[in-house]
């Protein structure tokens, strides 16, 4: 089992040069914060990680969460890391001092939970759904709300869900029939909740719901949607806490993250299932979106730390594993030699190199879209604010979905470059292949995150995102063009960039004539013909750094790391950025097959 799952040379660098985390400490809010502090957050998290994650990630898999007796089981670490984790500051980091967070910036926090996503994944979603939860009540709770839920949240002795799908509606939230009906003292909630991940253990002294459900009488649709807080145990006036009628009925057994538990609730069997509304009626689905799409930011960012310890672990196999001769430029083999590491052959190099290229530009694009978030809540500029809030909306259902689905073929390169052991339990990537596979139906399909990208982001102020998007990539294709020996590829993404407002120009048409079935039924083809490019320009960027520092003699890193990075960049432009002229051809292809209403096909 491979020792090193991160590789933190790269996160720094990504983190300081290429993304220049500088420019996000330079803002009022976070005054506090340099990079030797930044630094020791990080290590500490790395250290944490070391010690109370990594340790247990195949023991969580080989010990499955499950459901007995009317309560969930849970490996015992759950409890130690979340108390832990409270304890670091590593729930509240986000948060403002005043509630006693951490108030650093969003490309910090995502930075650490990456490193602990990379030790052990079945781990950090407890934290990150309590979290998430708890920024709700904090942004659009009443004070009696914040007061009483959010402190124990923060320090890890409570945990935090989001309860949205049912089983009749599945992804489709306007068919949720929750019913909260006013009381006394809040609402009546009855109803029930699948899929809800970290919705119930016995070692968690209560857990906290946000609970989307309709006021009795609301409007049908996602019009009529409320959000409210339903504990699993509420408070008595004299402080105690009883049940409240929130009752585990089973759990889902999945194929892998078998250390993260997900559970069916149903609330109010006995009719006494009290909640609290956040905010105002009707409103619940816009404040849950908050959280939702912090949760897809989260999601991606998962991927690619699943993506990066499984290239941490092939690579490491690659290098140890002694098998066959390498072969001659004749073709021909000396079987009276020894046997080469699996790392010379070329079809390997090919595979680690692919799975070098997805997870450190995944983990490029998660940094990025968390300094977007930054910068666009915290700019001094409003005009900034808003250039970057828009960037930040292009950019959330990529970060969800080429982690997601790229990192799966990624992980499934790295499970082939162990041949047969790849497939055997007795090597870890397997794990990984299983772990993964549920990223790209987390948090809205991919199917989902492509309607939000071509039907929502790319439309949205007629285009005006895409614009600038484009302005972004075009300022990286201009440096690279000073660079003798990035000019190439930057003029191959220039003509990359060029090809997507082909695609655009043939697709909008069909928007602006209302034939939105028709502009939407390839919309899965288009989010990866636009990510393909969206990672290019990343890698692209990556490239111009590391000759920065080979061209200025800088130290911090070796130049075999640096040179490494460029030659990474190569093979992306060489193997993957190609795809995309297939992937357009598909796009402005006016043969149209996946809209008519015929089910003789499937005959």
């Amino acid at each position: 089992m491979a020792q090193q799952y991160v590789d933190m040379d790269t996160l720094k660098f990504l983190l300081y040069r290429v993304h220049d985390l500088q420019t996000v400490l330079d803002q009022a809010r976070y005054a506090d914060y340099d990079q030797a502090s930044v630094d020791l957050f990080l290590n500490a998290t790395k250290d944490f990680s070391d010690k109370e994650l990594f340790p247990f990630f195949r023991e969580m898999d080989a010990t499955p969460a499950h459901f007995k007796e009317g309560e969930i089981i849970v490996h015992p670490q759950v409890e130690k890391y979340m108390k832990k984790a409270g304890e670091m500051g590593l729930i509240a980091a986000l948060f403002d001092y005043e509630v006693g967070g951490l108030q650093m910036p969003n490309t910090v926090v995502s930075a650490a939970a990456y490193i602990q996503e990379t030790a052990n994944n079945h781990l950090p979603g407890y934290v990150g759904l309590t979290n998430g939860a708890a920024e709700l009540i904090i942004h659009f709770g009443s004070t009696a709300l914040n007061e009483t839920y959010v402190p124990k949240m923060l320090t890890g002795d409570w945990g935090g869900t989001m309860c949205l799908t049912e089983p009749q509606a599945g992804s489709s939230l306007s068919d949720i029939i929750t019913v909260a009906e006013p009381a006394e003292d809040g609402y009546t909630i009855s109803g029930q909740k699948i899929f809800i991940s970290g919705g119930d253990y016995r070692e968690a002294e209560n857990i906290v719901h946000l609970v989307l459900a309709r006021i009795k009488g609301a409007p049908a649709g996602t019009k009529g949607i409320s959000l409210f807080v339903v504990p699993k145990k509420r408070r008595t006036e004299n402080g105690d806490l009883i049940s409240n009628d929130v009752n585990t009925v089973g759990d889902f057994q999945k194929m892998g993250q078998k250390g993260y538990c997900t559970t069916h609730l149903s609330f109010g069997d006995e009719k006494d299932c009290k909640g609290w509304l956040v905010g105002e009626a009707n409103q619940g689905l816009k404040y849950m979106f908050m959280m939702m799409n912090g949760a897809r930011i989260a999601v991606g960012r998962g991927a690619a730390a699943i993506t990066m310890a499984a290239y941490q672990a092939s690579l490491a196999y690659a290098k140890e594993r002694p098998q066959g001769r390498s072969l001659t430029r004749t073709g021909k083999k000396d079987v009276s030699q020894e046997q080469t590491l699996i790392i010379n052959h070329p079809d390997v190099k090919r595979m680690l190199l692919f799975q070098k290229v997805v997870s450190e530009g995944a983990l490029s694009l998660v940094l990025l879209t968390a300094k977007y978030h930054d910068l666009s809540t915290t700019h001094a500029d409003p005009k900034e604010r808003e250039k970057y809030l828009l960037l930040l909306e292009m950019l959330t259902p990529i970060v969800k979905t080429y982690p997601s689905e790229m990192g799966s073929v990624s992980v499934s390169n790295g499970l082939q470059v162990l041949g047969g052991y790849g497939f055997c339990t007795d090597f870890i990537l397997q794990q990984y292949f299983r772990d993964i596979r549920i990223f790209p139906i987390y948090e809205g399909t991919t199917g989902i995150q492509s309607l939000d990208l071509l039907g929502r982001k790319v439309t949205m102020e007629n285009g005006k995102g895409v614009l600038l998007l484009s302005v972004e990539i075009e300022k990286t294709i201009k440096e690279a063009l000073g660079i003798d020996t990035l000019a190439t590829y930057a003029e191959q993404l220039r003509g990359k960039l060029e090809l997507s407002q082909e695609v655009l120009q043939f697709l909008i048409p069909f928007a602006k004539k209302g034939d939105y079935q028709r502009f939407l039924s390839d919309a899965t083809v288009f989010m990866e013909f636009f990510g393909n490019i969206v990672v290019g320009w990343l890698w692209l960027n990556i490239a111009i750094q590391a000759e920065k520092a080979l061209a200025s003699g800088e130290t911090q890193y070796t130049g075999d790391f640096y040179t490494s990075k460029i030659h990474a960049m190569k093979f992306y432009f060489k193997y993957e950025l190609p795809k995309t002229t297939a992937l357009a051809e598909v796009l402005t292809n006016k043969e149209v097959l996946t809209v008519a209403e015929e089910n003789s096909w499937f005959t």
